[in-house]
């Protein structure tokens, strides 16, 4: 887990404001400390951190120039931010004017961003994501790249990204079903689940 030092280290142990944590999801010594570099279009770090154990709950970046906002969650304590921010009525997702946090999965990636946005440096906006394989999985996959002609890791990217895109179409047809849904007369047949419309979506589609 990401560490007190580190946040320290990545903001040149500059702070700007510190207070207690208004919400119970992180108990009664969580802290927050802020690092913003007073610059508008400037950026802004964040650390929620326990003051008697100094277990780190949550880190943010904001990257006020080009409007990005990340965030890395201690994961035995996510579940419990999310439900009192469904308690509160606050989307958990925002950042600021609508701008959506980018939650993170692995620690060096939100530190990487983190101390590019800190030093003004251009850095790669991609996610990455943990992954655990087997060796018959590996294996696999190294043959898939070799066949390929390209690296593992380009291989793992691929594939990814084709499941990346599959759950963005399915997300835009289930919105597009929730947009036209009063058009639909259920009682001749179009009554069922959500996936079953959107095959009759999908196919009236591919007739176009």
């Amino acid at each position: 887990m990401i560490t007190l030092k580190d946040f320290m280290e990545t903001v040149g142990y500059r702070i700007t404001e510190g207070s207690d944590y208004g919400w119970n999801c992180y108990g009664p010594d969580a802290y927050c400390l802020d690092s913003w570099n007073g610059d508008q279009d400037g950026h802004s770090l964040t650390i929620i951190f326990d003051t008697r154990t100094q277990e780190v709950y949550e880190v943010q970046a904001h990257d006020y120039l080009n409007r990005r906002a990340y965030r890395y969650f201690n994961p035995d304590y996510k579940p419990n931010h999310d439900n009192e921010a469904t308690d509160r009525g606050i989307d958990k997702t925002e950042a600021w004017d609508d701008l959506k946090y980018t939650d993170l999965e692995v620690e060096e990636d939100f530190l990487e961003k983190a101390r590019a946005i800190v030093d003004g440096e251009v850095y790669d906006t991609r996610v990455k994501v943990p992954l655990t394989l087997d060796d018959s999985e590996l294996f696999e996959l190294m043959k898939m790249a070799h066949d390929r002609d390209i690296t593992l890791n380009q291989m793992v990217e691929q594939i990814l990204q084709t499941v990346i895109d599959s759950h963005r179409e399915e997300q835009s047809l289930r919105d597009e079903l929730d947009s036209i849904r009063p058009e639909y007369d259920f009682s001749e047949g179009e009554r069922g689940p959500v996936e079953e419309s959107i095959k009759k979506i999908k196919k009236k589609k591919k007739g176009k």
